[in-house]
Order: C-alpha cells, then structure tokens, then sequence
C-alpha cells in the first residue's frame, strides 16, 4: 500500500510540475528544454493497463503553426507532422511543445533539413523513443485534404440523453457476429489539467459481436464531463469496448480539434497498422 501511495503523490507532482494551465513567457530562440515529458504509465496506471499492452499504434500530431528564419533572416513556414511510437515511455506534453515550436519564431536554421533533423532529435529525446517527423512547405499545402473518417456515422440516432459522465456500462452488443467500422463527431472531454474542453471525432473498426450502435453513442457521449488526456482517452475506450463488447478485432482512431496550434490522433489497433486518414473540417 505504501508503494502505491508513493506512485500516487510522485505521479501528482509530476502533473503539477507541468507548464500547462500556467502563464509563461513565450521564449522564441530556440530552446529544447522547454518540451516536457508525461509518463505514459501515470494514465495507464489509471486504466488498468499494466504489463504487456493489447495494442499497437503512434499518436499522430499535426502542427500548423511552424516558424524559422532562413540563414539571411527571412521568414519561412511550414506545416509539422510527427509521429510518436505507442510504447514510448513518455507522451508530449501538448502546451510545452507548443512553446518548443515558437522557440523557433526568432532562431536561424539553415535548412528544412537541419530543421528536420533538430524537431526528431529533440522530440525523440522527450518521448524516450525515436519519433518520425516530416515538414510540409507551402508548396505541398494544397495537397492536404480534408475528409470525413470512413465508416457508418452513428450520430444520427435519435436518442434523449440525461447522464454525461463516464459511464462504460451502457455497451451492449448483440448475437450477430460483424466485421464494421463506425464513426461519430460527439466525442468530447475535457483536459486533465485545465478542464478545457477537447473535441474530437471518432473511429472504430472492430469485428465480433455486433455492438448496439445507440450504446456506443451514449458510451461516447459519456466522456463529456471526464478529464484526461487525448491519448488516455483513446486508450480507455479500446480498453472498455474489449471488456464490455468482447471484439476479436479493434481499432480506436481518434481525431481531434487543434489547440495551440496543433492537433493530436492517436491510434490504437490490436489487428492493423497505423494509418494516418485526412484531416476532419474541425481540424
């Protein structure tokens, strides 16, 4: 008992220590110290989620707000894209790397190259595995689509809801035995630290027993009122639609809405690789 009230009160410093929620000063040198790492284990610990995991994927991050300066001192933009490894030891903490990202507004960097390679060594070194990072110029920005996630849209159902807090239960599923994909635009929550809100859309491709399709909304819904992080999220609905709804096959896609400039998807399968789908409209 004692170790794990231990676990608890260094875990709780740790979410203290972070620049999130907090007034800071934008620094806009470069400075790499500024990305902050979360363990991953704090929210898995949370779901129960110990030992070998019952998953594969990467969290997706988008960043739209990519600035430097070009060895004579002009400006240049970029849109970001970095994919972080699912079992790397630490998540990235979303308001440090958007400060990271601004230490750049003022830095020179002699190429798009250099820069590369600086985002993945730094964001590698936060996440405590290797992290895949690719900057898009101008040049390719009408090459990025906008879509909607594939499957059938579950929000249409007309369905009263009384009750927003988390409630894992209410799944049901029936006899029949399918192999489909759902999606719906009603997922939100709220950030662990601030209680902001966090919006996102959803996808679940699954094979087993049908699940009731106005279950998984009102399950969906149900995480309107909970704080956790966007990863943690994803990870507590494959985790609960596995216990409750017995899928042979799954997978959670998670969408959600740029704040600060950028955006994060995690996925999370125990059956196909990662795939990183077209933004949504909200994005």
């Amino acid at each position: 008992m004692t170790n794990k009230t231990d676990e608890i009160v260094k875990s709780s410093q740790q979410l203290k220590n972070l620049t999130l929620g907090k007034s800071v000063e934008y620094i806009q040198t470069y400075s790499p110290g500024l990305l902050q790492a979360v363990p991953r284990s704090i929210s898995r610990d949370a779901i129960g989620l110990t030992g070998k995991l019952p998953f594969h994927g990467d969290d997706i991050w988008n960043g739209y707000e990519l600035s430097w300066l070009n060895s004579r001192g002009k400006p240049q933009i970029a849109l970001m894209k970095c994919v972080v490894p699912f079992d790397s030891p630490n998540l990235i903490e979303s308001k440090s790397f958007k400060l990271y990202l601004n230490s750049f507004n003022q830095t020179k960097v002699k190429s798009v190259e250099t820069l590369s390679a600086m985002l993945q060594k730094d964001l590698t070194a936060c996440a405590g595995r290797k992290v895949q990072v690719k900057v898009i110029l101008p040049s390719e920005f009408a090459d990025q689509k906008i879509e909607n996630l594939p499957g059938l849209n579950i929000d249409d159902l007309d369905i009263e809801f009384t009750e927003y807090n988390l409630e894992p239960s209410v799944l049901r599923t029936s006899n029949n035995h399918v192999d489909e994909t759902l999606n719906s635009n009603l997922l939100k929550s709220n950030c662990l630290i601030t209680n902001q809100p966090d919006w996102g859309s959803v996808m679940i491709r699954y094979a087993g027993p049908q699940i009731n399709h106005e279950s998984l909304l009102r399950y969906l819904v149900s995480f309107r009122m909970h704080n956790e992080f966007h990863e943690q999220c994803v990870e507590r609905i494959f985790e609960d639609i596995s216990q409750y709804c017995h899928s042979t096959k799954l997978t959670v896609y998670a969408r959600y809405t740029r704040r600060g400039g950028l955006d994060i998807n995690p996925f999370r399968s125990n059956f196909e690789a990662t795939y990183d789908l077209a933004r949504q409209a909200r994005q």
